[in-house]
């Protein structure tokens, strides 16, 4: 996603003696992803921009054009598997290299994108991939790894990125207070504890996600203070002790289903609400309008809104859907 990742690909092709060709999707990128990312946090919520890009620009929008190139799969990087099942539907299921497993950003795939995919990654472990590709001398072997938001800069933080693009938005005409105030570095506030007590103060709320410990200067024991809510109206951010992050449920929406049918009932899961998480136990009670309430066998901490929640059974990826409290 940067010069350097364009270059690679291009040495990489060169190298195979494949095509290269570079589509550029950046409006489309900003529509779908990067819009959405700056409106999550100025609601307060958790954006999940990696779902959000392989839902609709790598999986749908590079699908398309693929294919109208005359492309009969789509390959990725993707650490998953793709194996049919019985009954002739595709399933999508944790790789190999569980420490690698990307199935957690997937869950919103259909029947028909997955039919079109191939993940050629997903039986290898990393070493093997890297081991591959220094036996073939190609020039990323060695590459590291990339585990940052691919439009934020290290440099900069995602809180700059929000400010920059809210910017963008405001000055194209986008009549909205809360980008307003991340546009003019005007959404500072205070920082309260569960009693609503002032504690201290920030300069933008939206630097700020559920469950987040460092960077709070409440003037006391940070080391055992955690953010616990976040209010865009007020621009108050809530502290307090991390066991008031433990949660035994939550809702969500947009459900989706890989296997295309929703379960009738109430069904046995192990679900996972951050990538890096481990699963736990829970059961998905499916509501009326795509909504299903989650309940946890165990309190989970960080329960962010905004975020997924991605449903499992052992390998097998059941689909998920998107925190709303």
């Amino acid at each position: 996603c940067t010069l350097d990742d364009l270059a690679d690909a291009r040495r990489v092709a060169w190298k195979l003696d494949i095509p290269h060709f570079v589509l550029n999707m950046e409006s489309e990128f900003r529509e779908m992803v990067v819009t959405p990312f700056v409106n999550g946090y100025v609601r307060g919520n958790t954006p999940s921009p990696c779902v959000l890009c392989n839902t609709h620009v790598k999986f749908a929008l590079l699908h398309q054009k693929a294919f109208a190139v005359g492309a009969e799969k789509i390959a990725t990087g993707h650490y998953a598997r793709i194996i049919e099942a019985s009954d002739g539907r595709l399933e999508l299921r944790k790789a190999r290299d569980l420490s690698k497993d990307q199935s957690y950003f997937l869950f919103e795939l259909t029947q028909e994108q997955l039919g079109d995919a191939l993940f050629p990654l997903g039986e290898l472990q990393k070493a093997e991939v890297r081991k591959i590709a220094a036996e073939g001398d190609l020039p990323v072997a060695d590459k590291s790894d990339s585990f940052e938001i691919c439009f934020v800069p290290q440099k900069d933080g995602y809180a700059r990125v929000v400010e920059r693009e809210a910017a963008k938005l405001v000055a194209a005409g986008v009549n909205d207070p809360l980008l307003l105030g991340a546009a003019e570095r005007s959404a500072g506030g205070d920082l309260v504890d569960v009693e609503g007590r002032v504690v201290g103060h920030h300069e933008g709320y939206y630097n700020f996600t559920v469950g987040q410990r460092r960077g709070l200067n409440t003037g006391g024991a940070a080391d055992r203070t955690y953010v616990l809510d976040i209010d865009p109206k007020t621009r108050r951010v809530t502290v307090g002790e991390g066991h008031r992050l433990e949660k035994t449920e939550l809702m969500a929406d947009r459900i989706h289903w890989i296997g295309d049918e929703p379960p009738g009932a109430t069904v046995e899961v192990s679900a996972r609400v951050r990538s890096r998480q481990s699963d736990i136990a829970a059961t998905v009670e499916p509501l009326s309008g795509g909504r299903a309430r989650v309940t946890f066998a165990a309190p989970l901490r960080a329960v962010a809104p905004g975020q997924a929640v991605v449903f499992y059974q052992d390998d097998l990826c059941l689909g998920g859907g998107w925190i709303v409290r």
